[in-house]
């Protein structure tokens, strides 16, 4: 398992301090309980959905033939979210893909409490609006109540110096709730403030 990096990569995603509470952390206790408890009714504040965390995959379709695509992903995707990147590796052989079983294939990060809702607050804020023509994200969850953004380039991302890539890569971004259904991880997003194409109030 990769240690948490300690310090924030120099030129990217900001080190969030021990004691300091992202704004939509403290939205999510203030405002977000009270308003989905009266949405559906809970009976305890136990019911009330939480994001609980946020993973970030790059998934390198040429890393077969030009293995630095990895680690300059890894780099990317570490300055993109402030915390170290780690390496995932293919499960089989492929040999039509020239894929072989260890081949390191793509990067991910997973977020938790601060770190997560920091990243959170820079997507919705920052990143998005970048997005050329952007008008909101599909609705798209998986039936049990997680999300997963998917992103074409992530020179969106205000980190990333568009004149030293190598190569214009997408990513996905899924966000793990722990609602029941998926109307409910809807409503708890759409509260944090991502921006749903025809945003139901």
């Amino acid at each position: 398992m990769a240690k948490e990096n300690k310090t924030a990569p120099k030129g990217g995603a900001q080190q969030v301090p021990v004691n300091y509470t992202p704004s939509l952390q403290k939205k999510y206790k203030e405002e977000i309980i009270d308003k989905l408890m009266k949405e559906f009714s809970y009976k305890s504040i136990m019911q009330v959905p939480k994001l609980q965390k946020i993973t970030i995959n790059q998934g390198i379709g040429q890393a077969t033939q030009d293995k630095k695509l990895v680690e300059v992903a890894q780099q990317e995707l570490t300055l993109i979210t402030g915390q170290k990147a780690i390496l995932t590796y293919s499960k089989k052989d492929i040999s039509n893909f020239k894929l072989r079983r260890g081949m390191p294939i793509g990067t991910k990060v997973t977020l938790r409490s601060a770190k997560m809702y920091e990243f959170l607050e820079r997507l919705i804020a920052v990143t998005l609006p970048r997005i050329r023509d952007f008008n909101g994200i599909a609705e798209k969850f998986d039936g049990r109540g997680n999300y997963t953004l998917g992103i074409k380039e992530q020179i969106i991302f205000p980190e990333i110096d568009i004149e030293k890539i190598t190569k214009v890569m997408g990513l996905e971004i899924t966000f793990v709730t722990s609602a029941q259904k998926d109307e409910e991880a809807y409503a708890l997003l759409r509260e944090f403030g991502l921006p749903f194409k025809n945003i139901k109030r």
